[in-house]
């Protein structure tokens, strides 16, 4: 019953311009731990909803110029840094005798955009629910350290906005977390890594139907279906609304307002993201899933910024 009160009393502070991203996140994680989430079957459903719309608002408050020029930017290295760390994935699970399609799911949601990746890779691997569980799980753990631990990190090495966003976009799972981190860092940083983690997340089709291919030539309707399905409309309107506000400048004081708005929606999404980290979720990934998602992600962390750096 207590859960049941909290739980969404905390979602409706979370909408305050007073709360942060990383506060709203770490209460979602203390109330889960602490109570477990009696919604869970909802907020997961609430969650995706909310993230859509909240990236399409985001983009009312950004240049569509600028959009273009990170997206050109973060293409570049996009390409190459997938399957570097697919493959790196696929090794230290070997190395960690972490179960085979569990290995793949951690791998692809650290490579694209975490739990979208997983979700959009699950059925064409026929991976089981306990795998998914626990990729998930190891994923939404490693959201929640980056969301507080980047942010220390830019300002330690005095790392620019746009190098910010960057890193962010390429080191960070999922596109909530990746927004979470930059706005914590500032409005270019927030700029830079949205765009880029979303060109990012476009890798997600292309990566269904090669995995599709190489791990069950059977599932490719499948496969082909799904996609159809979940299509990320929500890119498609994150462009839109930069372009109407790049290109009818009566429109810009709205889109800033609209921008505030979305910020502030997000900011409990994450709440919501924090809350679905129940004990349950934790135990069920055991020891090795999270050696091997914490080595990736600091092998990929540790690479990126060294590349960035130099650039």
């Amino acid at each position: 019953m207590t859960a049941k009160i909290i739980l969404p009393l905390i979602a409706l502070i979370c909408l305050l311009p007073f709360v942060s991203s990383a506060v709203a996140l770490a209460l979602g994680i203390i109330i889960a731990l602490l109570f477990g989430n009696p919604f869970a079957a909802f907020t997961q459903k609430a969650t995706r909803h909310l993230l859509a719309w909240s990236i399409i608002g985001l983009g009312a408050g950004m240049d569509l110029h600028a959009i273009g020029s990170a997206g050109l930017q973060g293409i570049m290295i996009t390409m190459g840094s997938i399957i570097f760390i697919f493959s790196a994935g696929y090794m230290l699970g070997k190395f960690f005798n972490v179960p085979h399609i569990t290995s793949v799911l951690i791998s692809i949601g650290t490579a694209i955009c975490g739990g979208s990746a997983i979700a959009a890779t699950a059925p064409v691997v026929k991976a089981k629910t306990h795998e998914i569980t626990v990729a998930l799980a190891v994923v939404f753990t490693l959201n929640a350290i980056a969301l507080f631990l980047f942010p220390l990190i830019g300002h330690v090495l005095n790392m620019s906005q746009d190098d910010f966003g960057l890193w962010s976009a390429l080191a960070i799972h999922d596109t909530s977390s990746v927004v979470g981190a930059t706005m914590q860092y500032g409005d270019q940083a927030l700029q830079t890594g949205t765009t880029v983690k979303l060109v990012r997340a476009l890798w997600i089709i292309p990566a269904v139907f090669l995995i599709g291919y190489f791990y069950n030539k059977s599932t490719q309707e499948s496969a082909e279906s799904y996609v159809k399905a979940r299509k990320p409309w929500f890119i498609l309107g994150f462009i839109m609304m930069a372009a109407i506000v790049t290109w009818v400048p009566a429109t810009r004081e709205a889109g800033q307002v609209i921008s505030l708005v979305a910020k502030q929606v997000l900011v409990m999404t994450l709440f919501l993201i924090g809350a679905s980290l129940t004990r349950e979720t934790l135990k069920a990934a055991g020891v090795k899933p999270y050696l091997q998602g914490v080595s990736l992600w600091i092998l990929t962390s540790v690479t990126s910024l060294i590349i960035i750096l130099l650039m």
